[in-house]
């Protein structure tokens, strides 16, 4: 009973990790990266359908991404979504692909991206707290229904307790690695 419990907090703990790990890859360093676009969203004839399935995504120099539509026809729609996202670049469209052209990041966004690191960081600890939370509810759920007795309550909230600690140092560490490459010059 107690390891169910506490496998199913660890289960949505991984994956709050997973979202976080997402979250970054798509946060613009002084690297180009095709994470930075593939999550956008491009509308393909009234659907929103994700860019890598529109578009070859490549880097051929460290601050360029080179996106080559499969059908040329979709540019103008990749080029439009590109505007509207929060990556703050201006595609170069040839007419059968588009370039995107990293500037180096100032001193101030380098600043504010942190913050933004920083964040997202906290709403991961946020995340891991509920699911401790939500845990030891259902340790209690059992002790009152008298599946479970009060050491192995306890034990279970330790257990919970030593978990939590866990994933939220990998999350400060996810964090730190993200800032120190954010920071980079």
């Amino acid at each position: 009973m107690i390891d169910d419990v506490k496998a199913e907090a660890e289960g949505k703990m991984k994956k709050a990790l997973e979202a976080m790990k997402r979250d970054f890859q798509a946060m613009r360093t002084g690297r180009a990266s095709p994470s930075l676009v593939e999550p956008l969203k491009i509308d393909y004839y009234g659907t929103p359908t994700p860019l890598q399935q529109l578009a070859t995504v490549s880097v051929p120099e460290a601050r360029q991404i080179l996106i080559k539509p499969y059908d040329t026809s979709q540019i103008k729609a990749i080029e439009r979504a590109i505007l509207a996202s929060e990556l703050g670049i201006t595609p170069n469209n040839d007419g059968k692909m588009i370039r995107l052209i990293l500037p180096p990041l100032t001193e101030e966004r380098r600043r504010e991206m942190t913050k933004l690191v920083r964040r997202r960081v906290e709403e991961g600890h946020i995340a891991i707290r509920n699911i401790r939370h939500q845990g030891i509810k259902d340790l209690e759920e059992l002790e009152n229904e008298k599946m479970i007795t009060e050491d192995q309550h306890k034990r279970g909230k330790e257990m919970l307790d030593d978990l939590t600690k866990k994933y939220v140092a990998e999350a400060d560490a996810l964090g730190k690695k993200k800032e120190d490459e954010v920071m980079e010059v």
